[in-house]
């Protein structure tokens, strides 16, 4: 069967950012994806996706290995005899963390081979924030965590670095248990100067602690974004028939009737969803919940709104 000429340029013209999780899958790889869906996004904001940022001078930094050497500022060189870099002023906007959830939870998805797992989108994810954050000319860092910090990739700028980090992105495959405070912990002694941190995670968690581990975040004067991902299984349980409920992470199972519990259930999900935007939202910490089902421009429309408010 053939494709009509129209049809296929109507499909190259679709946004990527607008697209459902299953079409982006079809269309490549991390990086392609990812600059697929900013470029997308940023033309729906009305704006060039080549635009460029303002790079006044803004101070220098002491030379720290893997700089650019372009940037070294000779003459001061000359005086000090020391390696000083020019840093812009778009290398001082912003330093933000990604915290990347890869418990076992995240492999988890309600349609195998139709809706991608929890962590694809979860990498889908944090590689169009990282694109769009560099290209803000803001440094990115990426912690990725299960029951303890995985990996950590140091806060830096520029297309080299984002290369980076999708190498670190890549491969990445869910296992373990979930902690998300411990990473959170971990991150706070580890952040000199203010920024922003973002958690990416299905939030299968100890709610309190975590709570307690972002309230801190957000004490130490950080911005705190929070993408809640969901799966829509997660959220709904099927109409009929017997539902046997595994915990990933621990292998234990539960059958029941999902004619029987299918509205109680509903209600303690949405009991506490809603408990998490009440215990967040009094500390100035954004909560937004992502269906895995959902266009990614949605996750980028909740980014980009806090960053207006930031501004």
């Amino acid at each position: 069967m053939s494709t009509h000429p129209a049809d296929r340029t109507t499909a190259r013209a679709a946004r990527a950012d607008l697209l459902q999780p299953q079409e982006l899958a079809a269309l490549g790889g991390l990086e392609f994806v990812a600059r697929q869906v900013v470029e997308g996004f940023i033309s729906g904001l009305h704006r060039s996706p080549h635009r460029g940022f303002s790079v006044e001078f803004a101070e220098h930094r002491m030379y720290q290995p893997g700089d650019d050497l372009r940037y070294i500022d000779w003459r001061m060189y000359g005086r000090s005899d020391r390696y000083y870099i020019k840093q812009f002023e778009e290398e001082t906007n912003l330093r933000a963390w990604l915290l990347l959830d890869v418990s076992a939870s995240m492999a988890w998805t309600s349609s195998p081979g139709v809706l991608p797992p929890k962590l694809w989108y979860a990498k889908q994810l944090a590689a169009s924030l990282s694109l769009l954050l560099s290209r803000q000319g803001d440094a990115v860092g990426l912690l990725t965590f299960d029951s303890a910090m995985r990996s950590h990739t140091a806060a830096r700028g520029g297309r080299r670095h984002w290369h980076e980090l999708l190498r670190t992105l890549g491969p990445l495959e869910a296992g373990g248990r979930t902690d998300p405070g411990s990473a959170l912990r971990d991150l706070a002694g580890r952040l000199r100067r203010r920024g922003l941190v973002i958690l990416i995670s299905d939030l299968l968690v100890d709610p309190e602690a975590t709570r307690l581990a972002l309230r801190f975040l957000r004490h130490r004067g950080h911005e705190v974004l929070v993408f809640h991902l969901l799966d829509p299984g997660e959220r709904e349980l099927p109409g009929v028939g017997e539902v046997r409920f595994v915990d990933p992470e621990t292998d234990e199972e539960l059958p029941v009737s999902a004619a029987d519990v299918r509205r109680e259930y509903r209600e303690a999900v949405e009991h506490a969803l809603a408990e998490w935007r009440r215990e967040l939202a009094p500390h100035g910490i954004d909560y937004v919940l992502v269906g895995t089902d959902e266009p990614m421009a949605l996750a980028l429309r909740a980014y980009m709104h806090k960053g207006a408010r930031r501004g």
